[in-house]
């Protein structure tokens, strides 16, 4: 199975969860044969118990309902509300539990996020069911409506019926799913495809930026909560911006959930503002937000610019090439830009030993990292 390009399909973006989860809870209460959803955090609090009542409601009026969980990202979903699913009617299962096997294997993580209703209507970004998405993180998230859809189905009963998945949820309940998925017609129509990695095995996100990157000639404008790149992506950014591409980057401000990613992606700043590349650190709260704009391309999902997403998790994006969708993501990032602190490049450079030390520390960690693939 390959990311293939597919006309006319329907996206809308959806910005912070004040949009993204009314949409996605009322797509639930309408859901007529199935529900799947794929997540990697899950923890028990509002948003989750609120999610688990849509779900069990959604069951008791004869709807499937599918959830698969990462087994590490879902450790701090209690046993209650674990049961409360599986009495519910809600068929659960959880991706590679964490066990007495290899280190790479235990690494493996799922941090995909998907929701798909009625094989019609998805959802991808960057959520998970944790309370943090209700009022502390920004999030962005994408709706998704027509032939794409079923490649997100196909993608989700692949893991579901993987040998590194388990739980008592029946793998032959993805055997048949059906896709209602519609081609738009006429202007509303919109090219897109699902595009996906599966850590060192499977990069095919990170090739993509890469060919977008290398070729975009108007902008490069990349939003990612854990900005640790290769040599490779920081090669790109910097010669695109010497010849002459507006190459920005959209990065967290002090408000993080992992400072030590935030300073081990530091170390990279000097070199990358003195080849022009434009950094701003967003400061109303922690971005969670994982989209990039080349030109007239999107993309947005799960994947980081990090090791993790890049050399470990499965993660998958969908990509857009379509003018009006981009002006819409461009105007997101203008407003984002509006709310973050542009890191100066003379004022970087005298910045203190003190941070250029957590700069060091943490990076050779980080480097550490890389090097147990």
């Amino acid at each position: 199975m390959h990311g293939i390009w597919r006309d006319g399909n329907h996206f809308e973006l959806l910005p912070e969860a004040s949009r993204f989860l009314p949409a996605m809870f009322e797509a639930l209460e309408r859901a007529e044969s199935s529900i799947l959803i794929e997540l990697y955090l899950m923890e028990s609090g509002r948003l989750a118990s609120a999610l688990i009542g849509a779900l069990v409601k959604a069951s008791e009026r004869g709807v499937a309902v599918l959830l698969l969980l990462d087994g590490y990202g879902a450790m701090g979903l209690s046993g209650e509300d674990r049961e409360r699913l599986e009495t519910g009617g809600v068929a659960l299962r959880f991706f590679n539990p964490l066990g007495f096997h290899s280190l790479a294997r235990n690494l493996t993580r799922d941090h995909r996020k998907l929701v798909v209703v009625d094989g019609r209507v998805a959802f991808t970004g960057g959520f998970g069911a944790v309370d943090e998405f209700l009022d502390a993180w920004y999030e962005v998230a994408l709706r998704i409506e027509g032939p794409v859809v079923a490649d997100w189905v196909r993608l989700f009963c692949r893991l579901w019926d993987s040998p590194l998945t388990r739980g008592s949820g029946a793998t032959g309940l993805v055997h048949g799913l059906v896709t209602e998925t519609r081609q738009a017609e006429g202007y509303r129509g919109m090219t897109g495809r699902v595009v996906w990695g599966q850590g060192y095995r499977y990069q095919a996100i990170r090739h993509s930026l890469y060919r977008q990157v290398s070729g975009a000639r108007k902008r490069i404008w990349i939003c990612t909560p854990y900005f640790v790149p290769t040599f490779s992506l920081r090669l790109r950014l910097a010669r695109a911006a010497r010849r002459g591409v507006d190459v920005r980057l959209l990065l967290p401000g002090e408000a993080h959930d992992h400072p030590g990613v935030r300073y081990a992606g530091q170390r990279f700043y000097g070199r990358l503002l003195r080849a022009g590349v434009r950094i701003h650190e967003f400061q109303p709260t922690f971005i969670h937000a994982k989209f990039s704009l080349a030109d007239d391309w999107v993309s947005l999902g799960s994947c980081n610019f990090d090791h993790w997403s890049l050399h470990w998790n499965l993660e998958a994006n969908q990509e857009v090439a379509d003018r009006r969708l981009a002006a819409e993501v461009a105007e997101l990032f203008e407003r984002n830009f509006a709310a973050s602190h542009e890191i100066d490049r003379e004022a970087w450079s005298r910045r203190p030993r003190w941070q250029r030390f957590k700069e060091w520390l943490f990076g050779s960690l980080d480097g550490l990292l890389t090097r147990l693939r």
